[in-house]
């Protein structure tokens, strides 16, 4: 199948909030439900966001975050599924992978609960020895109250 009409733009204030939601909402399970104030933060504090579109309508996405030389993660790869199979995926990573922010980067992150197979394509390896998670938001909330605290009871 060919799309000549399929454009991978780089611009964060090109991404449609409402299209995205849709997008994800339809395929992605992980990322259903997410706000459009959310998302619009998500982006704010990604670079590069790279967005697929097939004239006006949004059909891939994927962004990353990075320091621009030691570290960096790529979060929310998706392709709208009627578009999926045709390299459209591979090339969205690769486009991401290409960014200047991205290009000299010692390692890249990526998680991901099912698509192993596709990212060991692009070159992605198994990882199970450095990446650890904290999944208790309110702990963090609880924390930032407890220095707080500590600044005003040591007159901070």
């Amino acid at each position: 199948m060919s799309y000549p009409q399929i454009q991978f733009r780089n611009r964060q204030s090109e991404v449609d909030l409402y299209q995205l939601q849709q997008l994800f909402n339809i395929s992605a399970f992980w990322a259903k439900g997410r706000s459009i104030e959310d998302l619009g933060v998500a982006i704010a504090n990604s670079d590069p966001v790279i967005s697929v579109w097939d004239a006006e309508r949004l059909i891939g996405f994927a962004r990353a975050t990075s320091d621009g030389i030691y570290r960096a993660t790529i979060w929310d790869v998706v392709i709208h599924p009627d578009y999926q199979g045709n390299g459209l995926g591979s090339k969205l990573v690769e486009t991401v992978l290409a960014h200047p922010r991205m290009r000299w980067v010692e390692r890249v992150y990526l998680m991901t609960t099912n698509r192993q197979e596709f990212y060991e394509k692009i070159g992605f390896h198994a990882n199970n020895s450095t990446t650890m998670v904290l999944h208790n938001q309110s702990r963090i909330s609880s924390l930032a109250t407890t220095e707080v605290q500590l600044q005003e009871s040591l007159g901070g």
